[in-house]
């Protein structure tokens, strides 16, 4: 596999929001977790669980910003110290996903779970929270239009089915036009590849880049 390029190196993020409960001796925790990129944004997250659960217990709290997870928070709310938050936290640490803010509500069933407990319920709600989201990973890609003849179809759609590659869209006019999008690692391959399967007769044009979401 061709090495990452080390200034746009990838990174995992959550699918989407996601939700997760596990219930403990009465005790209900629900996990909510949402795709943020900004502190602003978790907060408001945070606050909007808040208020929809405005009668629980505990809502414990963690979240993490940045592409190299340059802030990372974590809240108690309330609970025995480090039995919320930090294991909320290390879920997060476990999956390296970045970008991502979790709150875990409790509803106190009236019975006491120890230290031990509680970390293990607040991990749980929080690991089936982040799996009900998804992970993907954020890649560094190039996006490209490829234009070629009709008699250059079959060949260039194998060559792209070969490497996995995605057609995002086509057009048929006087030329035949696919629009992809590949790592930035794949594009000198890529246009090599093309253009010796096309014995040159393929335009390749560059459109953008940007880091997009692989799923």
């Amino acid at each position: 596999m061709a090495e990452e390029k080390k200034e746009f190196p990838p990174y995992k993020v959550v699918y989407d929001q996601g939700t997760g409960e596990y219930e403990e001796k009465k005790s209900r925790f629900i996990a909510s977790v949402a795709p943020v990129s900004t502190e602003q944004e978790a907060l408001d997250f945070i606050d909007s669980v808040r208020k929809k659960y405005y009668n629980a217990r505990h809502n414990c709290t963690a979240f993490i910003i940045g592409r190299n997870r340059e802030l990372t928070r974590c809240s108690d709310d309330g609970e025995p110290s480090g039995t919320a938050g930090k294991p909320i936290l290390e879920v997060l640490l476990g999956a390296d996903v970045t970008n991502v803010a979790v709150v875990v509500t409790r509803y106190f069933g009236g019975t006491l779970l120890g230290t031990g407990g509680l970390v293990r319920a607040y991990t749980i709600a929080a690991q089936r929270g982040l799996d009900d989201a998804g992970i993907a990973t954020m890649r560094y890609g190039i996006e490209m239009t490829i234009s070629i003849d009709y008699t250059d179809v079959g060949r260039v759609q194998y060559l792209l089915g070969s490497r996995q590659v995605t057609i995002a869209d086509s057009r048929y006019t006087d030329r035949v036009a696919f629009d992809i999008r590949i790592p930035a690692e794949q594009e000198q391959a890529l246009r090599k590849a093309l253009t010796e399967s096309t014995s040159a007769r393929a335009g390749i044009r560059e459109t953008g880049e940007g880091y997009y979401m692989d799923m």
